[in-house]
């Protein structure tokens, strides 16, 4: 899952090949060593580098009672518009841009991260690959890979001027037979720059830990939709 997609070869084209690798990298997950629980409900998981792995993988587990947020309510901000979502709960983005729609579940953002100095921003370019299985128990799937595209002048303008940085996930929403879902995430992720990796590494649970009370807080107070009695 660490390879970068370059806009020469149709990334339509390889669409299941990518949901096909991303479910057997989270589905591997399952055995991954355990780390530390954040936030009481946030699990973490790690897995070695291999070779062919950029960096090491990360991984975070949660579940959420139907009282906290329906399935829907989930998929409807990470399945559709995920980049523009996660600008508006995670500080660190500063700004996001969609560089081109491939097709409905297909789409290419940049996303332009801005930190705390004497840390440099950052800009990571991914094609973001979406799919929704609809029989029970339902799941959705949202994989990021790095998408190259310095051969297209015109849509590589779109990027913001900043060290590149690279990363992978999957993450996989599933509706549990209580009503409940978890959401699970895998991730490995190369910041670029003179960074030294023991230091990243060494902060990843945390961080994608926080992601996600960041996120259910969010999403807890955005407006509810008004129901009409007949």
């Amino acid at each position: 899952m660490s390879t970068t997609v370059k806009l020469t070869i149709a990334p339509s084209s390889h669409r299941s090949a990518i949901l096909a690798a991303g479910k057997d990298l989270i589905d591997s997950t399952e055995s991954w060593k355990a780390g530390k629980t954040y936030h009481k409900v946030v699990k973490t998981y790690y897995r070695p580098k291999y070779p062919e792995d950029g960096a090491q993988w990360h991984c975070r587990v949660s579940q959420h009672p139907a009282s906290e947020a329906t399935f829907d309510q989930i998929w409807s901000k990470l399945g559709a518009d995920k980049a523009l979502h996660e600008k508006e709960f995670i500080p660190d983005i500063h700004k996001v841009t969609k560089v081109k729609e491939i097709s409905p579940t297909q789409t290419i953002w940049t996303l332009y991260y801005k930190f705390t100095p004497p840390l440099k921003a950052r800009v990571f370019t991914v094609l973001q690959v979406v799919h929704l299985k609809e029989t029970s128990p339902r799941s959705g799937m949202i994989i990021s890979i790095p998408v190259d595209l310095s051969e297209d002048p015109e849509l590589a303008a779109l990027e913001e001027k900043a060290i590149k940085g690279r990363y992978v996930s999957v993450e996989r929403l599933t509706e549990l037979d209580d009503g409940s879902t978890e959401w699970r995430m895998a991730t490995s992720s190369t910041p670029g720059g003179s960074i030294p990796a023991f230091i990243v590494e060494s902060s990843m649970p945390s961080k994608i830990a926080e992601d996600v009370p960041h996120f259910m807080k969010w999403l807890q107070g955005l407006p509810q939709p008004i129901e009409c009695n007949a």
